[in-house]
């Protein structure tokens, strides 16, 4: 743990390959700012964490299956794409594998029939403009042909039909992200209810989580990392319910390290007002939070953006301490992994 927040070392048997079942059994490792003490819990336990008047924020963003199978028409030999956005001309941008060099006008049959694409130029970073050959928009096509994209620490990516619900927050509305919310995976039905007995009310933000979301930082000092684009939207509704929770005394509990990204996004030119757009705000230490109070966050890679800005609202050695905690604990890591609420 020498370098972190930048860096640490962990088992590689404490990264979570299944889902916790049910949902809300997670474990749940309670850091406090104020006192700087941890606490064992389970994420049902959440209810009973946090004060009534709290506002949980909540990204709805939904996950596209952005995994696409199949083969090369001149070749035969095997394919795999993972759709990234389509672009105003209604062709899609992609990242592409397969054996040889793809030749621009190339044509992948997809399995299963009948879709096609038409591979119609390379982009920079390894990315490709492709057509699809069949009509329908891009829910309705990857919904029909797609597969789930799990990070590769799953499973090496192979999502099985189960993956399609878990891999998903049971909230999940604004089709757009190619990877999930995942501290939002943890949310059942029961803990919404014991939320709304406890008076604890919640709101919604949308931020469609991109693949850059993962990558590892490659700088040697990180500061200089050129932070990624994505697009977010705080609505009128989301804004005014901050605003009155503020206004009571409230805290504002952020669910996810892509719902900060989203307040603070919003907050960065004055007081906190209706937004949307594309940001590429780069929260790592030391930060001043302008809208969150709290946060509800998995456990992050190492050499990744998440884990820094994590490191900026807990503390480093208060975060430290969490996560040599967890490791000693065996708590699961990652995706599917176990949760941590950190309260002012």
């Amino acid at each position: 743990m020498s370098t972190f927040p930048f860096d640490y070392t962990l088992p590689p048997d404490l990264i979570a390959q299944e889902p916790c079942e049910p949902r809300d059994h997670a474990r749940l490792l309670v850091a406090n700012r104020r006192d700087c003490t941890l606490h064992h819990r389970r994420f049902h336990d959440l209810p009973d964490l946090l004060q009534p008047n709290d506002l949980l924020v909540l990204n709805d963003t939904r996950v596209l299956p952005a995994r696409l199978l199949g083969k090369r028409a001149n070749t035969g030999g095997k394919w795999e794409g993972l759709f990234l956005r389509q672009v105003p001309d209604a062709t899609w941008e992609m990242l592409c594998q397969t054996r040889g060099t793809l030749t621009e006008g190339e044509i992948i049959e997809i399995e299963p029939a009948p879709l096609t694409l038409r591979m119609l130029r390379r982009l920079p970073g390894g990315r490709w403009q492709a057509q699809p050959l069949l009509p329908g928009n891009i829910a309705e096509l990857l919904d029909r042909f797609g597969h789930i994209p799990l990070p590769p620490y799953i499973r090496k990516g192979a999502a099985r039909a189960e993956d399609r619900d878990r891999y998903q927050t049971i909230y999940a509305q604004q089709v757009g992200a190619v990877a999930a919310p995942t501290a939002g995976l943890h949310f059942t039905e029961r803990v919404f209810q014991q939320l709304q007995d406890r008076g604890i009310v919640w709101t919604y933000v949308t931020l469609h989580v991109g693949l850059a979301t993962f990558q590892p930082i490659q700088v040697d000092d990180y500061t200089k990392h050129p932070m990624h684009h994505e697009w977010a939207e705080l609505p009128e509704a989301s804004a005014t319910a901050i605003q009155s929770c503020k206004a009571r005394g409230g805290r504002v509990i952020a669910v996810g390290t892509t719902s900060v990204r989203v307040l603070e996004s919003a907050a960065r030119l004055g007081p906190l007002q209706v937004w949307s757009g594309e940001t590429d705000l780069y929260i790592y230490p030391p930060y001043e939070f302008k809208v969150v109070d709290g946060l509800v966050t998995n456990f992050h890679l190492p050499r990744t953006t998440l884990l820094l800005m994590v490191a900026a609202f807990a503390g480093v050695d208060l975060l430290r301490e969490a996560y040599e905690t967890a490791i000693a604990e065996r708590y699961r890591f990652y995706s599917y992994g176990d949760a941590m609420l950190i309260l002012p």
